[in-house]
């Protein structure tokens, strides 16, 4: 039987050859309902791409991929410096680019990626377009996902459970008698970390009876700037939080900064956390309660699991690792816990 051509694809699809190279190619920059119509007729006519790219690939280029959302914060370097030097235990090279937290560059970073020989690919988070899940899929392109554990999902996953550790953080905030909690965050909006640790957060206080309004979640980029700007917001609302639950340490030293501008004592009028365990949280006035991140064993596992599959070997789908909460100065009794009982 003949092999299955790019024209063969183009006639089933009702578009032209061109269409079909673009979509394969560059399927962001096709209307959404022709790039469906051309891969339902591919994996239909179980075409494979770019036979050439294929020979080559088969020769080996012993380079991986990683798409990371920024270098810009140390939580991100961590993961990347341990993922290169597992990698090179078994002689591959690493190349990593970023997206800025922007899943259409994320797509258009794997693909330049691949075209250059990357064998396998390193992605942060589970929400991902789907163009670009289909296009590794085409190219026969093994992935993992990082910083998540969603053994549910369709997509390999190394990393830990975003919901629970939010849940935790907020448990222990509870048992120090806090019940007006407010949140500093990321951007939600293509970020499902950050949409996990708001719902763990939410779940967390709902089992106690309690909720946390609009208002004072405050969504904004990773910046130090950012976590001022927000802490000041909350500062000014009629009712003051007891507590804020920080989705990195970068919005935590902000958050910290602002309460000391402000003559606020932490942790004795407002306790804060922070997620990741950034190496200057420990040294902060006073050292900030945190979340740590298995940055560096993600980095390690990821790198470890597609080594595995390129060698044809099983490895397991879904590995989920320890976040740790880290207690440290900033957290402490709410005032109403704090009161001698009549």
């Amino acid at each position: 039987m003949a092999p299955v051509s790019l024209n063969d694809v183009a006639l089933a699809a009702g578009c032209s050859a061109s269409t079909v190279s673009r979509v394969l190619r560059t399927p962001d920059i096709v209307r959404d309902e022709v790039a469906q119509r051309v891969l339902a007729a591919v994996r239909k006519l179980g075409y494979t791409p770019n036979n050439a790219a294929r020979a080559l690939r088969s020769r080996r280029t012993r380079m991986i991929g990683a798409v990371l959302p920024t270098l810009e914060h140390a939580i991100y370097a961590r993961l990347a410096n341990a993922l290169e030097v597992h990698l090179a235990t078994d002689n591959y090279s690493l190349i990593v680019t970023t997206s800025g937290f922007d899943v259409r560059k994320e797509l258009e970073q794997a693909q330049l990626l691949i075209e250059r020989g990357a064998e396998g690919i390193v992605l942060v988070g589970d929400a991902h377009e789907r163009a670009l899940y289909d296009f590794l899929s085409l190219r026969n392109v093994p992935y993992v996902n990082t910083y998540v554990y969603t053994p549910q999902s369709a997509h390999p996953c190394v990393g830990f459970d975003n919901t629970r550790t939010a849940r935790q953080v907020t448990d222990y905030l509870l048992s120090l008698g806090h019940t007006e909690i407010a949140m500093l965050t990321g951007v939600r909006k293509d970020n499902d970390r950050v949409r996990a640790r708001i719902e763990g957060v939410e779940a967390a206080l709902k089992a106690h009876g309690l909720s946390i309004p609009p208002e004072r979640i405050i969504e904004g980029t990773y910046a130090i700037t950012s976590g001022r700007n927000g802490m000041r917001k909350l500062l000014n609302l009629p009712v003051r939080p007891e507590a804020v639950i920080c989705t990195s340490d970068i919005l935590a030293f902000g958050c910290l900064a602002e309460c000391e501008a402000a003559g606020i004592a932490v942790p004795t009028d407002l306790s804060i956390t922070g997620f990741d365990d950034l190496d200057f949280a420990a040294h902060l006035n006073p050292p900030l309660t945190t979340m740590q991140v298995p940055a560096a064993e993600m980095g390690t596992q990821a790198g470890q699991y597609l080594i595995d599959i390129l060698d044809g070997k099983s490895p397991l789908d879904s590995v989920e690792l320890e976040a740790r909460l880290v207690i440290r100065g900033t957290t402490g009794q709410a005032a109403a816990a704090r009161r001698p009982r009549s």
